[in-house]
């Protein structure tokens, strides 16, 4: 490897599109020593996704593969476009896939990393492929990370946790970018949403069938009756949103919900809430969830949220989906009159202590990639390990 030239990892992905795995790579990217090392990226879409021009910004590659299972389109971009310190998989069990094709193009450090706890698991044939796919990702890997315990269970099996090569990682975000209240960014935006002073419940994630968007309608419609004024503050898209805005007309609250759509502002977002709600099926963790304890936002989440999530700051209020919307209901009442935590020394003390430190991911990954010449701090290199 020509030591002039700075190291590169190829990150494989579904696509680079704003959501909680694909925040956190751009988190990390945006501040690794880009002189040691870069970022390229494999993406299992053949549409322009939201961060690629920032990647090529900063000396990246995307390069756009048309089949997941293709090992030979994998093996043809590492060797055309390497060498490769490490290949970095996020694609769930097509890891195995991708790290295989990585043994093939000599790649000698190849990573699996675990985002999620759950998905279409329920046929034998699924239960099959699963079983499969698992024993490929053990046998192909050097490093296997997960984001949460129930994450590293679900896609290596449950005796992974004692496994020498697996690693617990954190899903980092740059949490300092959260602590400052912007009053006057948020006070424009919720005039000019018609959102005046009243109370604002919110969420952020892709409208997909996980996210249980439906259920979060049923709560709205109860909190309504309660205060007709109350607002529903909706930021992401996805292949459910038409079907949503649908079922808000039908129900005849959509004139209280704001779509705002995929935002560059997620701070301001947060900030314009008064509580933020998680109803989820299933999650890894949850990277939106930190982002909201970062802006100092009660967040009221269900049973499926994983308790790394918890950064200690009292702000989560636990409830499981079996209650019903009217108990929901109850509790963001609860968790909007407890009010929001405004001590920023306090919000950072509990990131930093909790592990979600910018720093310390990039410091850590640093230490995993195995690259020469980097700056990092030796208080934080083992602490995940």
């Amino acid at each position: 490897m020509d030591k002039s030239r700075p190291a590169r990892i190829l990150h494989v992905v579904g696509a680079m599109n704003r959501a909680g795995t694909e925040t956190m790579l751009m988190n990390i990217y945006r501040n690794i020593n880009r002189e040691h090392l870069q970022f390229d990226f494999v993406s299992y879409s053949r549409e322009s996704a939201h961060y690629d021009q920032e990647i090529k910004k900063l000396g990246g590659n995307v390069f756009h593969l048309s089949k997941t299972t293709s090992m030979k389109e994998l093996y043809h971009v590492m060797k055309k476009h390497g060498p490769y310190a490490a290949v970095h998989s996020h694609t769930l069990f097509h890891c195995g896939i991708a790290n295989a094709a990585a043994i093939l193009a000599g790649i000698k450090i190849r990573i699996a990393h675990a985002h999620t706890t759950e998905d279409d698991s329920g046929t034998f044939l699924r239960r099959v492929y699963i079983a499969f796919m698992r024993f490929i990702i053990l046998c192909s890997s050097t490093k296997l990370l997960a984001c949460s315990k129930g994450a590293a269970r679900y896609l290596f099996g449950s005796s992974v946790l004692q496994m020498e090569k697996y690693a617990y990682f954190p899903n980092v975000i740059n949490y300092e970018a959260f602590l400052k209240h912007r009053g006057a960014e948020v006070k424009k935006y919720k005039m000019e949403k018609g959102m005046g002073n009243s109370m604002v419940i919110g969420h952020i994630g892709r409208f997909i069938e996980a996210k249980n968007h439906l259920f979060l309608l049923d709560i709205f419609k109860r909190l309504l009756e309660k205060d007709p004024t109350i607002k529903l503050l909706l930021v992401g898209d996805g292949e459910l949103k038409k079907y949503i805005e649908k079922r808000a007309k039908r129900e005849g609250i959509y004139e209280n919900i704001t779509f705002a759509g995929i935002r560059d502002d997620i701070d301001t977002m947060l900030h314009s809430m008064d509580v933020f709600v998680f109803p989820s099926l299933y999650e890894g963790l949850g990277l939106v969830l930190l982002e909201a304890q970062a802006s100092g936002v009660s967040c009221v989440v269900s049973e499926a949220i994983q308790h790394e999530a918890d950064v200690g700051l009292n702000l989560l209020w636990t409830l499981s989906l079996e209650e019903g919307g009217e108990v929901w209901a109850e509790k963001i009442r609860q968790a909007a009159s407890a009010g929001k935590e405004r001590n920023a020394h306090r919000v950072k003390a509990a990131f930093e202590q909790s592990g979600y430190s910018l720093d310390e991911g990039v410091s850590t990954l640093m230490d995993i990639y195995q690259i020469s010449g980097r700056e990092k701090n030796e208080r934080h290199v083992n602490r995940f390990f």
